[in-house]
């Protein structure tokens, strides 16, 4: 696909090093997508490319979400961190987020 090259520059480009870079990189897709002016091909190529970006955000995501840690009170009062322990039980308030 050598058409992806000259009509979908940064195809082969590494997959940005941090989280805001992923998103940039997706707009900047979605945007030349949305535009229009890819050839089927090069169109092909993005959207493969976005896909991967996308996963790359969600293990990003992923990976954030496993770091978070919160505050508990502990018998003695005093507070210590745990593991972020993500549920599937509804907010209190019942709307699902």
């Amino acid at each position: 696909m050598a058409d992806q090259e000259s009509a979908a520059p940064g195809a082969d480009e590494a997959t940005p090093d941090d989280f805001a870079g992923t998103l940039d990189r997706l707009e900047q897709l979605v945007a030349r997508l949305e535009a229009g002016e890819l050839s089927l091909e090069a169109s092909l190529a993005a959207f493969e490319q976005g896909v991967r970006l996308t996963r790359e955000a969600q293990q990003r995501l992923d990976a954030a979400e496993l770091q978070v840690r919160a505050l508990v009170e502990q018998p003695d009062g005093t507070l210590a961190d745990a593991p972020f322990a993500a549920t599937d039980t509804p907010p209190e308030d019942g709307h699902a987020r």
